[in-house]
């Protein structure tokens, strides 16, 4: 549009000299025509737009009556008053839009534009909506959500008949929820959108759900109550078709993941045929240890087996150019192991999903309450079931999957489209943190689960996640313990290759600033413990 910037400089200033000949020529009322089409969105600059528009139009200054009169004098009708943002809602003619805009007082005259809500954005943004189109929804696919229950409402059922094929509390009580943690979850999961009007549908809205409740009305559990869940789901896999298990959960790393009984038993329902889905952690604004977030992957995360999941933020729309990293999402390597981690990043940022009133979180957080039963979370906890809900589109699509299977395709077909980093000001604490989107950052890239059903190739052995290791004569880190991997990290660096990092970035050939902060360093490379909170959770989230 530069050849309209330039124009349109030109004319500014030439318009003096040419006033009287352009009011000759043309005809005042053709000049005041021209500057209201100047205030119109282009979606309303159509030529020959017939019947009613809904519009938005922005004042310079407060509406008055005098401003909804000349709406109503051109045959419109006022709908709504927004005396507060200097604007105001019409329902106006076309033809008659250029004549409204021709007011003075007229600053821009918007489309009455649709909102939808966030797991709207959810599912676009990994393409969920396209393999709806396609008739992949998880259908006959069990996901068991080990998390604080799930409240059995409208979004779970298939007619008269629950979709929550199974429930069971590990915690004592009974198995609903009254935290309201694991309903949001299965929201995410697998909401038909009932609730909501369609609009809040779950990512894979025809999954079987198997609710395992290990987590109180307080959100917190213990390693006994988790372990005991993912022992049922293992007991229950052939009777339910359990093929994935999700885990919107976690707690600091204390011992390596072969003596850590939580990560065992994932090793255990994974090695049984079932895809373990885990959130990365809510740590990656911490820098107690100083490394800026990194080396804080939760257990069972940082196991190299199950597929780990980190944060984006959708910014509010449907495209995923603008997407970026959540500040707050763990980073790797792993404590102790230096296990490379995350394996995937999806959407987790401000997700609305199902969550009826008198929970816990509803109370304690109210203004995150939405209409009709429904709320606004944050945190690796809501990226984990759209991971979870991919996977199971991709078993529905063929049964003879295997857990490394699954997890090798959606990682090969992972988006990999990042900016070098990203900062955001957390006006709380008057604090910028920067991230950078490196491997430890964002994994092998961003969830696309069409590129998954079509792109998609099995693997070729085991898909553990590469160990990485500082190397301090040559200054680099290089990743070992893969054998049979075909999972591509970038263009040409694959897993079990020798030297992956060097002086480049994995994603192309910007320089890692502010980077060199991890290695070396003995918190990460040391035999050092990470501490956190388990289950965190980020209430509200970034913009």
């Amino acid at each position: 549009m530069n050849w309209y910037k330039s124009t349109k400089n030109l004319i500014y200033w030439l318009r003096p000299l040419c006033l009287v000949s352009c009011l000759t020529l043309f005809g005042l009322n053709s000049m005041n025509a021209a500057q209201g089409s100047e205030k119109l969105a282009q979606e309303l600059r159509r030529p020959g737009q017939a019947g009613l528009v809904d519009v938005i139009v922005t004042y310079k200054v407060a509406p008055v009556a005098r401003h909804h009169d000349r709406a109503r004098q051109l045959g419109g009708s006022v709908i709504h008053q927004f005396e507060a943002t200097r604007g105001a809602h019409y329902r106006m003619p076309a033809g008659a839009l250029e004549a409204l805009a021709e007011d003075p007082d007229v600053d821009f005259v918007s489309p009455d534009r649709q909102v939808q809500g966030l797991l709207n954005y959810t599912r676009a943004a990994v393409g969920a909506d396209v393999a709806h189109a396609s008739g992949h929804d998880g259908g006959g696919v069990g996901v068991a959500v080990i998390d604080s229950g799930i409240a059995d409402i409208a979004d779970f059922k298939n007619g008269k008949n629950s979709r929550i094929v199974y429930s069971q509390s590990f915690v004592g009580g009974t198995a609903d929820d009254e935290y309201g943690h694991g309903t949001h979850v299965a929201g995410i999961l697998g909401a038909s959108g009932a609730g909501g009007y369609g609009v809040y549908e779950g990512v894979a809205p025809a999954v079987s759900i198997i609710n395992l409740k290990a987590l109180d009305k307080n959100g917190t559990g213990s390693d006994s109550a988790v372990i005991a869940a993912i022992n049922r789901a293992i007991q229950l896999k052939s009777k339910y078709n359990i093929r994935v298990i999700n885990l919107s959960l976690g707690r600091p790393v204390y011992s390596s993941y072969t003596q850590d009984p939580l990560c065992q038993a994932a090793e255990a329902a994974w090695n049984a045929g079932i895809v373990v889905v885990v959130a990365a952690g809510n740590d990656g604004r911490n820098n107690s240890k100083g490394t800026n977030g990194y080396a804080t992957i939760t257990a069972p995360g940082n196991d190299p087996y199950v597929i780990t999941v980190g944060a984006m933020k959708t910014m509010g729309t449907m495209g995923t150019l603008d997407d970026r990293i959540a500040s707050y999402s763990s980073k790797g390597p792993t404590i102790l192991d230096h296990v490379v981690k995350p394996d995937l990043v999806a959407p987790g940022n401000r997700v609305v999903s199902v969550l009826p009133a008198g929970m816990t979180l509803s109370k304690q957080y109210p203004t995150n309450s939405y209409a009709g039963g429904h709320f606004q979370l944050s945190g690796t906890s809501m990226a984990a079931p759209v991971v979870s809900a991919a996977a199971a589109m991709l078993i529905e699509d063929d049964d003879s999957l295997r857990p490394d299977d699954v997890k090798a395709i959606l990682m090969t077909t992972a988006s990999r489209s990042f900016p070098t980093s990203s900062s955001i000001w957390d006006a709380a604490t008057n604090t910028t943190y920067t991230s950078y989107y490196d491997l430890f950052t964002v994994g092998a890239g961003y969830l696309d689960i069409v590129s998954a059903l079509v792109n998609g190739s099995r693997s070729l052995g085991s898909a553990k996640s590469p160990t990485a290791s500082w190397d301090a004569l040559s200054g680099r880190v290089v990743l070992s313990g893969i054998s049979g991997a075909n999972v591509v990290w970038g263009s040409n660096v694959v897993w079990g290759s020798n030297v992956v990092w060097g002086s480049n970035v994995v994603w192309g050939s910007a320089t890692m600033a502010g980077f060199n902060v991890v290695w070396g360093s003995n918190v990460v490379w040391g035999s050092s413990q990470e501490s956190g909170e388990a289950n965190k959770l980020v209430i509200a989230g970034e913009n």
